[in-house]
């Protein structure tokens, strides 16, 4: 008979964590954005500042992956959209197509705002190119069609956000990862670290008195997402226990671990649900306990990325 032995894997570490945690949380910023922009009421400084720095996480998370490639050159081949036809069972190649429209699209929804923004028509470089004729028509183009531009972006982000559930789950010899609750995990967590994140510009950045509405909707929606996270975690752990000698072990691994069980589960979730929780019940008497809760998810956001990765185990002989 043989016997099992196991060993954590150690070539996808924190880098990989930051891939995934920048990629979703960029990408559902720029969906969260857009359709608050269409359905809840134009907003153009929540588009600005959810679209730019949602680009800007999003090629954050691609200059990491790119910076870990073996063969540098291979990003020519998952950049071209022929890709998908040539090899449509790599994810790698999914979510860089998904990556690239998003910034595209993100960039022609944003566009129109950006012209109307003085700020960025007085920059040297920028402000020339906005003038340009062609800008301006391109502009006029993409405000007409607000809605299906403003959908491209947003399909593409959530095309992304499930991407990075995907890409792990394709690793068989992990149970952790081989797992059909894993894109669901990461797309609600990455949706969750939108809200929270948008939270924390529309209070501290954009501290505007006329959002109120739509911080309350944003913290309702963040709630119903820590809740589902939580239920999707304790079916994880379930599984972990029930199931194959790898994942018997990850579970080991995590739940023995007191950063994720305080870190993560403790800070990362249950004390920001409970803090916006009484925000939606009740409400605050100042911002600070809703900042507080925004910067706690984000924090648990990269952590249940980076412990994913770390409790990551190959059994032997599988």
């Amino acid at each position: 008979m043989d016997t099992m032995t196991y060993t954590t894997q150690s070539i996808w570490t924190w880098w990989i964590a930051m891939y995934l945690f920048f990629g979703g949380l960029g990408a559902a910023t720029l969906s969260v954005s857009f359709l608050t922009d269409m359905y809840c009421r134009p907003h153009r400084k929540l588009v600005l500042w959810g679209a730019l720095s949602g680009v800007v996480m999003l090629a954050i998370s691609s200059a990491v992956l790119f910076a870990h490639l073996l063969h540098h050159t291979a990003v020519i081949y998952v950049l071209n959209p022929l890709v998908l036809f040539y090899q449509p069972h790599a994810w790698i190649a999914w979510g860089t197509q998904f990556i690239l429209w998003m910034m595209v699209w993100g960039m022609l929804y944003a566009l129109p705002y950006m012209r109307e923004t003085p700020l960025f028509m007085r920059m040297p470089l920028v402000g020339a190119l906005l003038q340009m004729r062609f800008v301006a028509w391109l502009s006029g183009c993409c405000l007409k069609r607000r809605r299906i531009v403003g959908w491209l972006a947003t399909i593409n982000g959530i095309g992304t956000t499930v991407y990075t559930g995907l890409l792990i789950q394709s690793f068989p010899a992990v149970a952790l990862w081989h797992n059909p609750g894993v894109p669901l995990l990461f797309t609600v967590s990455a949706f969750s670290t939108a809200f929270a994140y948008l939270l924390l510009l529309l209070n501290v950045f954009i501290p505007d008195e006329n959002d109120q509405d739509i911080r309350h909707r944003y913290e309702r929606f963040d709630v119903i997402l820590i809740a589902t996270e939580l239920v999707i975690l304790f079916a994880f752990f379930n599984y972990t226990l029930s199931g194959s000698e790898s994942g018997y072990r990850s579970a080991q691994l995590l739940w023995h671990d007191f950063g994720w069980l305080v870190g993560f589960i403790g800070f990362g979730l249950l004390v920001p649900f409970f803090l916006e929780l009484k925000g939606v019940i009740k409400g605050w008497g100042s911002r600070l306990p809703t900042v507080a809760a925004a910067l706690l998810v984000l924090m648990g956001g990269y952590m249940l990325r980076h412990y994913f990765m770390y409790a990551g185990v190959y059994a032997y002989p599988w």
